[in-house]
């Protein structure tokens, strides 16, 4: 009986200790929950008043989407609210045609930034550049919307004139860039040869971009002969906004026959997707340069990143976006949808480029042109050979087709020369794929 009492006694007192142990956690969850009920109470006290004591007859519809869209802009620059009608643009974008300017926006510090215009659009013709900031529409402020709200003020009937205000690293002062707004269709890539070397040009990442990119290498292989023709490929990515993950793990197949191509991780480790590339390679085992600057993001820098870390390409350009997280669209009740960001992605070797960008393995920088679109440029001097001095000396050691040869691959010389004062960075990838190509040993 004694010894009874005694176990009963220390159960009694483990019980005492033990139980605010447990019950801890389980106060501090339910003061969570009361909190959290007291902060919805409040967000319908506000929502209440607001109905009944503004200067103004409110829109319930309007008012709540706002406050739907406050909370998600609050978390990141890429979470946000699209209505109906958003949500149908969104979907007309990845089928690769829609209306607008063309630029692809974010936002800094709360000023509307141009990530890149795209390709051939009113904004890239009008000579928006990476890196501006727009800080008014038609004279009025963007400073304290919404990136929705700004994007909105941008939009406009195909035809109409809008006026935006740019504020250009470069430029002492602020500037005005009239454009028209037009029907945006995206070519996903564009196609050609330069030389023996194939430029692929990826300005989106839409649901045609791999189809575009296979059947476009498939018709320079052809147009050259063979693929025995071909030194090298240029995948010029600058200025790409990014678009559909799916796309960018498909190109990045497209040139790797093994290994990791991305991962993406969010909050739970459990929900993490990992994907690996399959055989088989549309160059051919032929060396690769990327391009990419500061305008090239998300998608674009998926398979830049993919290409590099399995030493698969030469990254060229200047450093990227650094847009690392990855956003999903969930669709609501009454058509709308909900922009959130759910995962980072990583490169194979498992870096994030977050707010980091990928950095080339070689830093080429684009010059700016300097000299007015009225003002010549000096010619340069031909210099004096000795095949001008008055009776040189006549080569016979070569037939006349192996100087037509000579003479075909010195024009092709001269025209990739050329190249370098309209596109400084492209006319170095393809000097670089030159270089790579002559030191390679004869088969």
């Amino acid at each position: 009986m004694k010894k009874f009492f005694i176990a009963a006694a220390v159960g009694g007192l483990l019980g005492i200790v033990i139980a605010p142990q447990l019950a801890g956690p389980l106060l501090a969850k339910e003061t969570d929950q009361a909190k959290t009920y007291q902060q919805l109470e409040l967000f319908g006290d506000i929502f209440d008043r607001i109905r009944a004591k503004y200067v103004e007859d409110v829109d319930d519809k309007k008012l709540i989407e706002a406050a739907i869209n406050g909370m998600l802009t609050s978390l990141d620059p890429h979470s946000s609210y699209l209505s109906p009608d958003d949500a149908d643009d969104m979907r007309i974008q990845t089928r690769g045609a829609f209306g607008g300017l063309g630029i692809e926006v974010t936002q800094e510090d709360g000023f509307v930034k141009v990530i890149t215009p795209i390709d051939d659009t009113p904004a890239a013709k009008a000579g928006v550049e990476p890196g501006d900031f727009i800080t008014h529409v038609d004279g009025e402020g963007l400073l304290g919307l919404t990136l929705d709200a700004a994007v909105q003020l941008m939009r406009g009937p195909i035809g109409s004139e809008i006026v935006i205000t740019i504020v250009r690293e470069a430029e002492p002062e602020p500037f005005d860039i009239t454009i028209i707004r037009d029907t945006i269709k995206l070519t996903a890539v564009r196609d050609k040869s330069i030389g023996k070397t194939i430029v692929m040009r990826v300005s989106t990442f839409n649901d045609q971009t791999y189809p575009n990119l296979k059947d476009g290498i498939a018709k320079q292989i052809e147009v050259a002969g063979g693929i025995d023709n071909i030194n090298g490929f240029v995948i010029d990515l600058r200025n790409n906004p990014g678009g559909l993950l799916s796309q960018a793990i498909m190109v990045s197949d497209a040139f790797l026959e093994k290994g990791e191509i991305v991962s993406t991780r969010g909050r739970d480790p459990a929900t993490g997707d990992r994907w690996n590339a399959r055989v088989g390679d549309l160059a051919e085992g032929k060396p690769i340069v990327v391009l990419i600057n500061g305008g090239s993001a998300s998608a674009s820098e998926i398979v830049a990143g993919a290409l590099q870390d399995h030493r698969r390409a030469i990254v060229v350009g200047t450093k990227s976006f650094g847009k690392g997280s990855v956003q999903t669209i969930m669709p609501l009740a009454g058509d709308g949808a909900m922009r959130l960001t759910t995962a980072r992605y990583y490169t194979p070797s498992g870096r994030s480029i977050q707010a980091l960008g990928v950095s080339p393995n070689i830093i080429v920088e684009q010059p700016r042109r300097t000299l007015k679109d009225d003002e010549p440029e000096e010619e340069q001097k031909k210099m004096r050979t000795e095949a001008d001095l008055r009776g040189s000396l006549d080569n016979d050691s070569i037939s006349e087709a192996e100087r037509t040869l000579i003479e075909a691959e010195r024009a092709v010389a001269e025209q990739a020369a050329e190249l370098r004062k309209e596109d400084f960075q492209l006319s170095y990838a393809i000097d670089l794929l030159k270089g790579l190509s002559a030191i390679q040993p004869v088969q």
